[in-house]
């Protein structure tokens, strides 16, 4: 895995050095080793952080219900608040990092997660746990804004292969927590508190490769210094661009918008479904966790993939229709043939660091991508707040399954047709600007 990302770089740095011959080689190259190393563990373990606090939930979520008194409704409020908070404190992130710096923020995010998981369990009522929820899921939301960010700024020349890195630690960190949450909480003692508690020592881990960087504010240390002219110029053009401008950004933050609908439904209710259809919790955790861990090598490839293509269209049809064929199969025999829809809704999910390799392929500069990526996230997770919500309420009021999974599928043709849109080889500068 990480000798095509040498590769990668060491192509880039030859074709550097041809293009600027009078550039001088850096006299300490082994700091800025040990920073691009400590930085790739800071994105890691960050992207592991960003879903234990949604799919651990999921797989317990039976046992916080009747612990708490919740209602079927109540319950899809709580699957809802995660897009709720993602944009409503995504927006901030670009602001708060041309602040503090982007890696402060997301120092400060990893502090927020690891506080609001250790006391989210031991509330003692709805209120309290949807409070300690919306904490997280702060900390959560600008991490996701500004990992595309940091990629950009810090790792210029590698935005497929960091971007690939990223989503798939996102992935493994996403199906980890579905997978061994219940058999972790059933080996501590059967308490569905502190087996969601156990996720916030992730957390804290997270914080401690951020903060050689919490002081830095301009400079990119895998670059070696502070960033070139031609960067400062394009921060500045930047600044002044209104993305609400672009067709392109508007398209990418429906785009994203409609995979994070489908993704936050299945990590809130796809363990239910399972086990309404008559499947033990344990094997309904890992169905969810065979749907998560397809993203661990896709999440990966696929961004690899689009930066090569000068249209990454058809990528998001394949995705599609991996979709409509695994809701087909969920509608039609849920337990029958499970780990196949499992399976393909996991291929599906994959639109995820689809979504985030287009936000940097579609911008041309670090400042560029933070505000598209702030605008594409915020706006996509604001679309997608009705969704998960939607599905609690038709589920306890039709009694089945039939009305939420057909509203799914319904949902993949727009995903499919928007994504398209977002995948034409353009920049937002340049619609913006036209």
């Amino acid at each position: 895995m990480m000798a095509p990302m040498a590769r990668e770089e060491n192509r880039a740095t030859t074709s550097t050095r041809i293009r600027t011959p009078e550039t001088p080689t850096p006299a300490k190259p082994a700091p800025r080793a040990w920073t691009t190393r400590l930085l790739i563990a800071g994105i890691v373990l960050t992207a592991l952080n960003l879903r234990p606090a949604i799919t651990s939930l999921g797989a317990l979520l039976e046992e916080v219900r009747d612990a708490l008194g919740m209602s079927g409704s109540v319950a899809g409020l709580l699957t809802s608040v995660p897009p709720l908070c993602f944009a409503v404190f995504g927006v901030t992130a670009p602001r708060l990092a041309r602040r503090f710096g982007p890696a402060a923020v997301v120092c400060a995010g990893m502090v927020a997660i690891a506080a609001g998981l250790l006391i989210r369990p031991f509330t003692g009522g709805t209120a309290g746990f949807l409070a300690a929820s919306a904490f997280t899921l702060m900390g959560i939301a600008v991490s996701n804004v500004l990992m595309p960010v940091i990629v950009k700024r810090w790792f210029p020349d590698r935005v497929g292969s960091m971007t690939g890195l990223y989503s798939m630690a996102l992935a493994l960190g996403t199906a980890s927590a579905a997978a061994v949450t219940v058999p972790m909480t059933e080996a501590l003692g059967g308490s569905w508190q502190t087996g969601l508690a156990v996720w916030g020592g992730l957390g804290a881990a997270a914080v401690l490769p951020w903060l050689p960087f919490v002081r830095d504010r301009g400079t990119t240390p895998a670059q070696g210094g502070t960033a070139p002219a031609r960067h400062a110029h394009a921060r500045v053009d930047a600044s002044r661009l209104r993305v609400t401008r672009s067709r392109t950004a508007w398209a990418l933050a429906v785009y994203f918008g409609l995979q994070a609908t489908g993704a936050y439904i299945t990590m809130g209710w796809m363990a239910q479904i399972f086990r309404d259809s008559g499947v033990h919790a344990g094997t309904a955790g890992l169905l969810l966790a065979v749907t998560m861990v397809m993203g661990v090598p896709l999440a990966f490839v696929i961004p690899r993939l689009a930066t090569r293509l000068p249209h990454q269209g058809p990528i998001v049809l394949a995705l599609g229709v991996c979709g409509l064929a695994g809701y087909a199969g969920l509608y039609l025999a849920p337990a029958g043939g499970s780990w196949l829809w499992a399976l393909l809704l996991g291929i599906s999910n994959c639109s995820f660091p689809l979504a985030l390799t287009m936000v940097g392929m579609r911008a041309r500069s670090s400042a560029g991508v933070a505000q598209l990526s702030g605008f594409a996230q915020s706006t996509g997770y604001l679309i997608s707040i009705p969704g998960p919500l939607l599905v609690g309420v038709l589920y306890q009021h039709s009694g089945g399954w039939g009305l939420p999974i057909a509203l799914m599928a319904g949902l993949m043709i727009p995903q499919m047709a928007v994504g398209v849109l977002a995948g034409r080889d353009r920049t937002v500068e340049d619609e913006a600007t036209r």
